[in-house]
């Protein structure tokens, strides 16, 4: 299984992607995870990268797409992956798709997650974690059993939010996502790729559509 996965900041993406994981025995790649993952191997591409960074400067599509092509070429996605996060433009679009045609591979889907945006800044908006074991929680949808306390791992007063987790912020990552990223959906639908879930019910209402749309594509 090969997939993209699409859908705004919050759509659940990273849920459903661990759901993937287990069910077809496949690596989620994140364009974060790969990045750092290059420069902790001192790939000759995650050199480039780090010493972009480390100007404080954004990484290149040459260079994105560099270690993308390094990634896919590990022995763990030899039976698939998730792409989560890439590609984010067009131009990615069109470097993956070549890229996957030099390897031989090809996508079996592109799964977008379809989301209401107010639903979305509500959503993140009140997401919070175990600054322990990194438990996900959400006021008012899924509070700790015991007040202050991981249902987990147990640790109290542990729980954090990210500073980014706000309604303003979130509103400006919406509107860079349906800049930048959200033209795919065009695209890959022409390219005959594109399954569309709804991403607004319970996790297991989304997981048990998104695992009905893999199995036909499959």
């Amino acid at each position: 299984m090969r997939l993209i996965l699409l859908g705004p900041p919050g759509a659940g993406k990273g849920t459903q992607a661990k759901h993937i994981v287990d069910r077809y025995s496949i690596p989620q790649l994140s364009t974060g995870d790969m990045l750092r993952e290059a420069v902790a191997a001192g790939t000759e591409t995650g050199k480039r990268a780090k010493a972009v960074m480390d100007e404080g400067k954004l990484v290149s599509d040459e260079i994105v797409n560099a270690i993308v092509s390094e990634r896919l070429d590990r022995d763990d996605c030899a039976n698939g992956f998730i792409l989560d996060g890439y590609p984010r433009t067009l131009e990615q679009a069109d470097a993956l798709e070549a890229m996957l045609a030099d390897k031989g591979m090809e996508l079996n889907c592109v799964l977008e997650l379809e989301v209401d945006d107010d639903a979305m800044v509500d959503r993140v908006a009140g997401r919070f974690t175990c600054g322990r074991c990194g438990e996900g929680y959400h006021d008012p949808n899924k509070m700790p059993r015991v007040a202050d306390k991981c249902d987990r791992c147990g640790a109290t007063g542990s729980f954090v939010r990210r500073a980014d987790d706000n309604a303003q912020t979130m509103r400006t990552r919406l509107r860079a996502y349906y800049k930048e990223t959200a033209p795919l959906v065009g695209y890959y639908h022409a390219k005959g790729k594109l399954k569309q879930v709804d991403g607004m019910g319970n996790i297991d209402e989304v997981a048990g559509a998104v695992g009905a749309v893999l199995e036909a594509a499959s």
